[in-house]
């Protein structure tokens, strides 16, 4: 690798070499011109010769043979204990009688050095994919969040206080055993698979006539901002599965695609919004009632949207992927 102080990069080096070898100046003579000893000029020269321009760039340094490397047999048996028992290094440096660290840079070398990484129920390296433009693919799904009572709920108040609060709150009732309800904010969330820009709503349920109202909107919404939604993947909840929602596709003309039953992470994308809204909206502060929280959840999904870096897009934030967007950079 060329290092800050080297006399040649490998465009000197090419002159150097084309010096010697297409206009026959004397090694010694080059060498002094670009300031270099003469076996490195003559080196270069060779390459030149033999290699051509591609023999200018600088060579891996990996030896040809490595006789103490881990043997196929045992990598094997290290990559089949990862995947079906799911050890760390040391257990399966335990198990093999070899040490922790070589263990440790096999499964670093076929990337199972994270447990993240590996199917928990089939153990194989988790495939991730991305759709290729806006609108290719858009995630939907329901999040189910108890009511927060009048007051505050039990996270940041105390199960006593909260008992309380519960009890005073108008509109609960009490079920068979004596309990207060006070009954679910449903979160129909929206996310575009390639930008991760995202869209939801609150309702009071998550009947298939709300779920289809939120699927034309959120179209709508994407289409203002030129996203034009060709498919949309969801569970198999029962909105989904209703006639109402394949009309609604139909009359939309977007392909409906359901994800394998008892297979969430085919839907990992909404999945891990989820886990992101419920722990900087949902759960982020001590809200004093339930009508708080909803007025706090158009403010953050414009952070999101906005303001707030993506990992997995190179920790960009998502409108940053939606091209000539009117207000993308508010």
């Amino acid at each position: 690798m060329v290092h800050a102080n080297a006399p040649l990069t490998p465009r000197g080096r090419l002159l150097l070499a084309r010096r010697i070898v297409d206009e026959g100046w004397p090694i010694s003579t080059a060498a002094e011109h670009f300031n270099v000893s003469w076996p490195t000029a003559k080196r270069w020269a060779g390459r030149y010769q033999e290699m051509g321009e591609a023999g200018m760039v600088d060579r891996s340094s990996r030896p040809h043979r490595s006789p103490n490397r881990t043997p196929e047999p045992t990598k094997r048996k290290i990559v089949d204990l990862r995947w079906r028992r799911r050890l760390s290094p040391q257990a399966i440096a335990s198990r093999l009688d070899m040490p922790a660290s070589t263990v440790h840079a096999v499964l670093v070398r076929c990337r199972l050095n994270r447990l993240s990484h590996i199917d928990i129920r089939t153990g194989e390296v988790i495939r991730r994919y991305e759709h290729p433009y806006p609108g290719s693919m858009i995630h939907v799904d329901v999040k189910k969040l108890g009511n927060i009572p009048n007051g505050g709920g039990w996270r940041y108040v105390g199960r006593p206080q909260g008992w309380q609060n519960r009890k005073t709150t108008p509109g609960t009732k009490r079920s068979r055993h004596r309990d207060v309800l006070l009954g679910h904010a449903f979160v129909h969330t929206v996310i575009d698979d390639h930008s991760r820009v995202a869209y939801a709503e609150i309702h009071d349920d998550e009947t298939a006539a709300t779920a289809v109202g939120v699927l034309r909107r959120a179209v709508s919404w994407f289409a203002a901002r030129g996203v034009t939604v060709e498919r949309v993947l969801s569970d198999n909840g029962g909105c989904y599965r209703s006639h109402l929602w394949k009309q609604a596709c139909t009359e939309l003309a977007v392909i409906h695609k359901r994800t394998r039953p008892y297979r969430p992470q085919t839907n990992g994308k909404i999945e891990r919004f989820h886990r992101t809204m419920a722990a900087e909206w949902a759960f982020a502060r001590h809200y004093q009632s339930e009508q708080a929280r909803r007025a706090a959840l158009p403010g953050w999904l414009h952070t999101y949207n906005h303001h707030r870096q993506h990992s997995a897009i190179g920790r960009n934030v998502p409108f940053s992927r939606l091209i000539n967007v009117h207000g993308q950079y508010i």
